[in-house]
């Protein structure tokens, strides 16, 4: 049966979703190995229907943020230009939901793209095509740096070589963004925590927020590693938080690198459960950061692996219980308003 939902009017964004159609291609996926692998299968398609069936499920879902998942990229032309189909679509996706024949959540009223930084000063031209593309919901980029030695933790996403961001080819491609006023979501894995410490070190004007809690590790040869590297983690990110550039969204714990109990279990586990497995990374970071620097995320479909849409903002609105209203404002809204000038 259903959990009831927990405070069904307070106001949300959604600061983190994918949308993608695997369809045309599950032919040529093989069967699952990796647990990240399961999302194919659980989730072939998520498009604008699926996404406003999970943000109509009982929760206030007043807008949503997409990110870039290698959706859509053009068939043709030059290959840092591909993903700007990306933007094309996703701009497309948000204006069908802004005209109001879909319901009342301005789904990708913010879009997240991605760009080779590695380019240097020329993902410039890149950042612009993407701003053509996207106009004013076009927000920044995100550019995965994920790497760990062992190549089972990533499985199929083990695509990066390691310390992308400590070269300089990288950080020359980051200083466009802040020429632009565009900000950074960094997505990789917690042992390279100190990357980014650096990087926002020395862009302390640039705009970055560290997406889902820096990736915590349980899974291949950190199995069963979760809470003796809980300290390296927590001190990495009270590190991070003095940087008052970085903001950190609080989700993505539901995903096969945590390997938590919850993931991919045969009976669902309640919100109860999940609160439990994700509280004490949640309120690490809220402590650290303060609420008016963390936003509350979906991470859909991905942490479709653990749970249902709505099973999963239950569970964070119970690890935000003991939280001020005003608190709760800013971590399932205003913190997400503000850091993606969405101006609602």
């Amino acid at each position: 049966m259903p959990e009831a939902i927990i405070e069904p009017d307070l106001p949300i964004i959604d600061p983190h979703h994918h949308l993608w159609d695997r369809r045309p291609v599950m032919h040529l996926i093989p069967p699952p190995v990796h647990p990240f692998e399961h999302i194919s299968y659980r989730k072939g398609h998520y498009l604008l229907d699926q996404l406003l069936e999970d943000t109509g499920s009982g929760h206030n879902i007043t807008a949503t943020v997409y990110l870039e998942c290698r959706s859509m990229y053009r068939a043709d032309g030059p290959n840092e230009l591909k993903p700007v189909g990306e933007t094309e679509f996703v701009n497309g996706v948000a204006a069908m939901a802004a005209s109001g024949l879909y319901g009342r959540t301005l789904a990708c009223a913010g879009i997240v793209s991605t760009a080779e930084l590695l380019l240097g000063a020329e993902v410039g031209r890149v950042l612009d095509a993407h701003a053509r593309a996207g106009g004013s919901r076009f927000k920044g980029i995100r550019r995965s740096t994920s790497y760990d030695a062992d190549p089972n933790v990533l499985g199929p996403l083990n695509r990066n070589p390691a310390g992308v961001m400590m070269e300089p080819k990288f950080r020359e491609g980051f200083a466009e963004l802040g020429k632009r006023g565009l900000s950074f979501d960094a997505w990789f894995l917690e042992p390279q925590l100190p990357e980014l410490i650096d990087l926002a070190r020395q862009f302390p004007d640039t705009p970055i927020v560290l997406d889902h809690v820096g990736t915590p590790l349980g899974y291949a040869s950190y199995g069963g590693k979760l809470t003796e590297r809980f300290g390296v983690w927590r001190e990495n990110i009270r590190t991070l938080a003095k940087s008052t550039n970085v903001h950190v969204k609080l989700g993505g714990l539901a995903m096969p690198f945590c390997n938590f109990p919850s993931m991919l279990s045969d009976k669902r586990a309640p919100s109860e459960q999940l609160a439990k497995e994700w509280g004490p990374y949640v309120e690490t970071c809220i402590e650290a950061f303060g609420a008016k620097r963390c936003m509350f995320e979906s991470n859909f479909p991905v942490d479709e692996v653990s749970c249902d849409y709505p099973t999963l903002w239950n569970a964070l609105k119970v690890i935000a219980k003991g939280a001020s209203k005003d608190e709760k404002h800013e971590l399932f809204f205003g913190t997400a308003n503000r850091f993606y000038r969405l101006g609602l």
